[in-house]
């Protein structure tokens, strides 16, 4: 488990029009090549990885690869 650093500056993945407290995906890029990832219902817990598993998956939502989970159920 890698120690999360304390005064990471976290971005909320939210429409610009949201109300509430979400829950929403907060994202922090850390020291060296990392990359931290929470909820905000759930702050304590934190996932990492790295640069450059995070831009081959934000390359891949734009490419669509990941739009069947999107998708409404008939």
């Amino acid at each position: 488990m890698t120690d999360v650093p304390a005064g990471l500056s976290w971005t909320r993945a939210a429409p610009e029009d949201a109300q509430g407290p979400g829950p929403w995906i907060e994202i922090a890029f850390g020291a060296g090549d990392l990359v931290h990832l929470r909820e905000t219902d759930a702050p304590d817990t934190v996932v990492t990885t790295t640069r450059t598993k995070w831009d081959a998956f934000t390359q891949g939502v734009r490419a669509g690869e990941f739009d069947h989970f999107a998708e409404e159920a008939p």
